[in-house]
């Protein structure tokens, strides 16, 4: 191949890259592209606690809202809710409890 067939492919892939990135600023300007805001000082009411790989497709995760924790069973076909409104055992008072014996 000669360089300037090369040229012309390098040229072709920056046009294209320019017009995805050029859709990408349309669509968020024109409020295509949802936007979610959250007061920095407000708490957070949602984390994920912690994740465990059953398998290569399917993970279990804790995930913790406001004072409640959800167990959801999450793979390739559906996800599941295992077990939901788990009540959140306060680990500071159990630490102090158990140090104490």
């Amino acid at each position: 191949m000669e360089p300037v067939q090369y040229l012309k492919y390098i040229v072709g892939l920056l046009v294209v890259l320019g017009l995805i990135a050029l859709i990408t600023l349309l669509a968020r300007r024109f409020g295509m592209v949802p936007r979610v805001t959250r007061d920095p000082s407000s708490p957070k009411r949602l984390s994920v606690t912690d994740v465990i790989a059953i398998d290569a497709k399917r993970r279990l995760v804790l995930v913790k809202r406001d004072d409640r924790e959800h167990l959801l069973l999450l793979g390739p076909e559906r996800d599941l809710v295992v077990e939901q409104n788990i009540p959140i055992k306060n680990t500071a008072a159990q630490s102090g409890m158990s140090s104490h014996e």
